[in-house]
């Protein structure tokens, strides 16, 4: 419904009598909805504005610009709460929990929602007709992330085998009318640039009910392809229906009508009666075992501090053992707090807590203690797949894959000290190195300050490598400077340079490295454009880009060199400048920090 970008024909302040009407409308559509719900999500006093679409799709936003509620024929009739509505009040709708987390990037990528990606509890769930309204979740968090209907009766599903589209997706968090609100936001830390997670606030303050994660990968069935329209249909083997009461997640549990489950409910439950199985002791392990993992292979010393939530939700929860779930309260420690501040005891990481938030917080690492060291981490295997387009489509991906290195070379200003040493004046060098090779210089020449280990006396040499031309005249030059400010400014008096290598031989150039250049403007009116330029920086070909622009967001596209510069310009139109930006960072890894984003048209 809003994959694409629509801009709206008009907009109109609700009068008194339509809010009243819209109000009415809304409580006969929704059975589950209350009055006090009804003004959570639209307050009394706080004005309401129509926005009107070319394709007869009203849009009711609250002051400020936030979407609540989206009406398809224009009539009322057809009329769905948006995802801002349904944080507001989840338990408006009843709703399908997926499998894991994992499988939210189909939803939120555009695709309908097929049966096989839904988790179904061994009681099953309600009957149910076609063309009701449900909304989406996954496991471990309240904020639903989808909004659509029923593309069959309970009955239908059954006579299926439970295969097939079961939710028409509607609206979705990251579509267009998402993304239209001013201020747009997220619920929670749950809620990813690609992927929908358990909410870790809510993991770690151990309210509601226990949380099972089940974000095993989505598993391949033969023959079952994306089709045509953009639906999944190898999400998973399973489906669950979740209502969200009084502050937890309470499963619907249906009088008559209970699907047949067959073998997918017997794999379920030997999942769920092995997880049953281990003991308090075994799960410490397995937390342990898994803390080990992200120490070694995903948490980087730049990452800390991290709070004890992140930690778990982007490090400690994806390298659990494939086909096991991990619930703190089954271990011994019953907290996320709790078995943080026993590891710390332990002296293998430190860690305090952030008395504001009322968060633990990793604050470091013991990289030298006897459990960290003797741990050997598992390297995780890469799939194979068998078919030759999986194959070409990863080939496609690994091509793309940029490695950008920024290098320095030295200067007349400190090459003296590159000389004193032994090494190559002629070389580039990435800044560890560099700073190697000045403090490989101040512990030969002995400059160390004996009564302060944190001061380096300056001799000539260093003096000038760091200072020389960067004093005012008439100024002192320092005879002593801070350990920890020599790095930075030894490598600050170096020529800039920067490799970059996309799966073939590495190119160096001269120079910082020149971000990328995303802009939107108005044209002919109320047309937009958007401009794409310096892409040639990371290695990106403007003809192909643009052609994969032009079916990504079908839309036309036009490559034109710049004038009086080297380089092309990439022309797409419509204002899409955040989904290129995005798509530049997800399929050809250019850092967020090297793309710059200008909207003309908000001016």
């Amino acid at each position: 419904m809003f994959k694409k970008a629509v801009e709206a024909k008009s907009h109109q302040r609700l009068s008194g009598a339509d809010r009243k009407k819209l109000r009415r409308t809304v409580l006969n559509r929704f059975s589950l909805l209350t009055d006090e719900l009804l003004d959570a999500i639209l307050p009394p006093k706080v004005e309401i504005t129509v926005s009107k679409f070319q394709n007869r799709v009203l849009v009711y936003s609250i002051e400020g610009g936030c979407p609540m509620f989206f009406d398809i024929d224009g009539r009322g009739n057809e009329i769905f709460p948006t995802v801002f509505a349904l944080w507001e009040a989840p338990e408006m709708l009843p709703s399908y929990m997926l499998k894991g987390g994992e499988v939210s990037r189909y939803v939120i990528g555009g695709a309908d929602l097929m049966f096989p990606g839904i988790w179904i509890p061994a009681e099953g769930f309600p009957s149910f007709s076609a063309g009701e309204i449900w909304a989406v979740k996954v496991p471990g968090n309240l904020a639903p992330i989808a909004v659509g209907f029923t593309t069959m009766s309970s009955a239908e599903a059954i006579k299926a085998g439970l295969r097939g589209k079961a939710l028409r997706i509607t609206h979705y968090y990251r579509d267009f009318l998402w993304e239209s609100a001013e201020g747009h936001y997220v619920p929670n830390a749950g809620f990813m640039e690609d992927v929908v997670m358990e909410d870790p606030s809510y993991l770690a303050s151990g309210s509601g009910e226990e949380i099972s994660d089940a974000s095993a990968g989505p598993q391949t069935s033969t023959g079952n392809e994306e089709d045509e329209s953009g639906d999944v249909s190898d999400l998973g083997p399973s489906t669950s229906v979740t209502d969200a009461k009084n502050g937890s997640e309470e499963h619907m549990v249906g009088s008559m009508n209970e699907l047949n489950l067959g073998d997918d409910v017997s794999a379920n439950e030997a999942n769920t009666e092995k997880q049953n199985t281990l003991s308090p002791e075994e799960v410490d392990a397995l937390l342990d075992q898994c803390l080990l993992q992200a120490l070694h292979t995903t948490l980087k010393e730049k990452d800390l501090p991290i709070p004890g939530s992140t930690l778990w939700a982007n490090h400690v929860l994806p390298c659990r053992p494939s086909g096991l779930t991990l619930d703190i309260k089954k271990s011994s420690h019953k907290k996320l707090s709790k078995w943080l501040q026993s590891k710390a005891s332990g002296g293998m990481i430190s860690v305090k807590e952030d008395k504001h938030k009322k968060e633990i917080v990793l604050i470091s690492v013991n990289r030298r203690h006897p459990e960290y060291s003797s741990f050997k981490p598992e390297k995780k295997k890469a799939e194979i797949s068998e078919s030759s387009g999986d194959r070409s489509t990863a080939q496609a991906q690994s091509e793309k894959m940029l490695e950008i290195i920024e290098v320095y070379k030295p200067s007349i200003h400190n090459s003296a000290v590159f000389a004193s040493v032994g090494e190559d004046k002629g070389k580039l060098y990435t800044a560890s190195e560099a700073s190697d090779v000045v403090f490989k210089y101040i512990e030969k020449e002995n400059l160390v300050k004996p009564t302060n280990k944190s001061m380096v006396v300056l001799d000539p040499i260093l003096c000038d490598a760091l200072f020389k031309g960067a004093i005012k005249k008439g100024s002192a030059y320092p005879s002593e400077v801070h350990k920890k400010d020599v790095g930075s400014t030894f490598i600050g008096r170096m020529q800039p340079n920067h490799v970059v290598m996309r799966g073939g031989e590495p190119v160096v150039r001269k120079g910082a490295i020149k971000p990328v250049q995303i802009m939107t403007e108005r044209r002919q009116g109320n047309k937009k454009v958007t401009k794409v330029s310096g892409i040639e920086t990371f290695l990106i070909d403007p003809d192909a880009f643009g052609s994969e622009l032009q079916k990504k967001f079908a839309c036309s596209t036009s490559v034109g060199e710049l004038p009086g510069k080297k380089g092309h310009e990439v022309l797409i139109q419509g204002g899409v400048i955040d989904d290129v930006a995005r798509y530049m960072v997800e399929h050809y890894g250019v850092p967020k920090r090297f793309i710059e984003v200008l909207d003309k048209t908000r001016r």
